[in-house]
């Protein structure tokens, strides 16, 4: 019976440590992002102090749902930062947004191809990330040269992390087709098709200074100007004011930018 007893005490001493020491150490790095964070992310230096704390809040609530794994390679604290950052900006102004289709999210050293390959012998690595289908539903796939190159260089208004969760956040309606239906209020459904058609046709003209991937198609326009959007808000505002109001609206964001 004492052998039992003292079990007892043992697992509740090492329940009650472990859990003490895990959010001691979530604390301690929510904390430490302060500074991660006002190094490298732009639009989490606009934010106030309220805000930049709600900020660290959703990104410890996204690395507490979703993992993210680096392959072939280790993870920085900066990594994780990046990811999460690049998850929470462009949902920070719904609320309580959650990722529901996303289980993780794979950290690849560099660019890659359509089989997934990064390796040096590996043919046409073109791809600096993607959302994950088939076996890889589920799932995000980034480069991490690209992830950081997007919030290292704060004029090329581009950023495959922002870029990638906008897809995700298109696809909640069930398709990634560039009109995410619950983020649209059905009113400006028609004037967005519209505003898209004409934004595309300007980038196919070169008459824009939206990168050409835009032009690709509707699902990568969207992608493409909400990264503009995040990055250089200022800027889309001036040169863009019809887009610029249209996200607004979308992302609920005007205070941010």
């Amino acid at each position: 019976m004492l052998y039992i007893l003292l079990f007892v005490l043992f697992l509740v001493f090492a329940i009650y440590a472990f859990t003490s020491k895990k959010k001691k150490s979530s604390n301690r790095s929510t904390n430490d992002w302060h500074a991660l964070l006002t190094e490298h992310v732009a639009f989490y230096k606009r934010l106030d102090q309220t805000q930049q704390a709600h900020f660290r809040k959703r990104m410890q609530a996204f690395l507490d749902e979703v993992y993210v794994e680096g392959v072939e390679i280790g993870l920085s604290e900066l990594d994780y930062v990046l990811v999460a950052a690049s998850a929470v900006i462009p949902v920070f102004g719904f609320g309580d947004w959650e990722y529901n289709k996303l289980s993780g999210v794979l950290i690849y050293p560099n660019s890659f191809n359509e089989d997934l390959k990064f390796h040096d012998e590996a043919a046409d690595k073109r791809i600096l990330g993607m959302v994950g289908t088939g076996q890889f539903e589920g799932q995000m796939i980034l480069s991490r040269k690209a992830l950081h190159h997007g919030f290292n260089n704060k004029t090329d208004k581009l950023n495959t992390g922002i870029h990638e969760f906008v897809h995700l956040i298109d696809k909640t309606d069930g398709f990634i087709d560039g009109i995410p239906e619950r983020l649209f209020e059905h009113q400006y459904a028609i004037p967005w098709l519209n505003l898209m058609h004409t934004e595309m046709e300007a980038i196919h003209n070169n008459k824009t200074d939206i990168r050409a991937y835009g032009g690709t198609n509707k699902q990568e326009f969207f992608a493409v100007v909400s990264e503009y959007f995040f990055e250089r808000p200022f800027l889309f505002k001036r040169k863009h004011p019809e887009l610029h109001k249209m996200l607004v609206s979308c992302f609920e964001t005007e205070s941010y930018t």
